[in-house]
Order: structure tokens, then C-alpha cells, then sequence
């Protein structure tokens, strides 16, 4: 069987810029290998409405789940909740049970409930909450889309509460062995190799050590006997 499939959109124009420097993705990648979800694809767009929109849509229909990241705050620019409720024919209004998990954290805090971090509270009707235990605010899943903070403590935290709702495959593995040789010297006996195992994906990723040009090679596959299998091959092509 194979594994459900998944795509990120990272929403922002200071990621864009390089103002900021993007760390989600690594951390999303992690979580879907362990959990057996195979992300296959990442965008980035800008704070731009039919940009969201657009990505959304093209998105979700291709893969099982996307997770989005970034625009859900409380200032003008936060647009990803109107524009995922757009992409979907629906809306975003200020929910009540958002507006409660807000106001009650705000109250207790003796901060004022204003009306831009009443904009947090904007939630598509029936979607799913996803819980912020670090700051309150909440994400929500509308269909098979998951709409997240930016802010990488939250995010991370929002897609481990995700993560447990959600049915998984096998787990990717992977092994690596560090070759002494370029590329251009393994590149052909690697491809018959991965010829030979089909089952499982082969990366080369070059280096330079001491003015040495040698080569990282990655086997990845869900069977972890393959997997094994295919290392045996390789040391014996290329040595340790």
C-alpha cells in the first residue's frame, strides 16, 4: 500500500524576500517521513489573496493533505484564513468558540481582548480546531487542508497535534555511505544499482574535502531488509 502523500504552502512575503529565514519545511519533512507521509511537494507564495487561493486549490486536490504555514495572525497582512475559506466557496468569520479560547487566555492574563487579536479567531464554519498550547490562537483543518502558524515554536507544536489525528504508512529509511570519488566515477555503476533495486530511491550529493571530490550516496525505501541490501551492494562497489 502505498503511503498517503502531502504538500506544504509557506505563505509570506518575508520568506520571499529573505528576510526570513524558512525552518518549517525542515522540521514538516521530518515529521511526515517518521509518521509515513510522503511530502511531495513545497510552495512558497506571497501575502497575496488569489496567490493563496490559487495554492490551495491546485494543491488539495492533488495530494491527501496539505499544511500551510504562516498568515493566521493578528495584523493586516494575516489573510491565509480568508483565503483558504475563499479556495473552499466558504468564508472566515470570528468564531465564537476561537473568540472564547482567546478571550478567557487573555483575560487571565489581564492583557486587552482588541479587535486585531480578535482577527485570530477567524475560522471557516465546520472546520476543525487545531489546538496552540503555546500561544492560544488556533490553526484549523478544513478539509484536507491544515492551516498553521509561522511562527516555528507554534508551528512545530500545531503539526505534532495534527499528526496524531492523522493515519500514517510505513516510515522512509534511509542509510548513507561517504565515497571517496566524484560524481562522474559513480554515476554509472549507481545507476545500474538502482536499476537493480527499483523499489527504492538513490541520491548522490557531491562534496569537496582537502581539494578530494567525493560523493554522500542516500538509499531511502520502506523496506528496511532492502534497504540493507542495497548498502551491502553499494560498499562492495565503491568500498567504505
Amino acid at each position: 500500500m502505498n503511503n498517503p502523500t502531502a504538500a506544504m504552502l509557506v505563505i509570506g512575503d518575508e520568506i520571499l524576500s529573505g528576510r526570513t529565514r524558512d525552518s518549517n519545511m525542515h522540521h514538516l519533512a521530518g515529521e511526515l517521513t517518521k509518521h509515513g507521509i510522503d511530502l511531495r511537494e513545497v510552495r512558497v507564495v506571497s501575502d497575496e489573496r488569489a496567490a493563496i487561493v490559487s495554492a490551495v486549490q491546485a494543491l488539495s486536490v492533488h495530494f491527501d493533505h496539505v499544511f500551510t504555514s504562516g498568515g493566521i495572525g493578528p495584523t493586516h497582512d494575516d489573510i491565509t484564513a480568508e483565503a483558504v475559506a475563499e479556495a473552499f466557496g466558504t468564508t472566515a468569520p470570528q468564531r465564537e468558540d476561537a473568540l472564547k479560547l482567546l478571550g478567557d487566555h487573555y483575560a487571565s492574563r489581564g492583557i486587552e481582548f482588541t479587535e486585531a487579536r480578535k482577527r485570530m479567531a477567524r475560522v471557516p464554519p465546520g472546520a476543525a480546531l487545531i489546538e496552540n498550547p503555546v500561544s492560544i490562537a488556533p490553526g484549523f483543518t478544513i478539509e484536507n487542508v491544515h492551516v498553521m502558524a509561522g511562527v516555528p515554536a507554534v508551528f512545530e507544536a500545531m503539526v505534532a497535534g495534527v499528526l496524531a489525528t492523522l493515519a500514517g504508512g510505513a516510515p522512509l529509511l534511509s542509510q548513507s555511505l561517504r565515497v571517496m570519488r566524484g560524481e562522474g566515477v559513480v554515476a554509472d555503476p549507481l545507476g545500474a544499482l538502482a536499476e537493480e533495486f527499483r523499489d527504492l530511491s538513490f541520491g548522490s550529493y557531491p562534496f569537496q574535502q582537502d581539494g578530494i571530490y567525493g560523493t554522500n550516496i542516500v538509499v531511502r525505501g520502506q523496506d528496511g531488509a532492502r534497504v540493507d541490501a542495497a548498502m551491502v551492494r553499494l560498499v562492495e562497489l565503491f568500498g567504505t
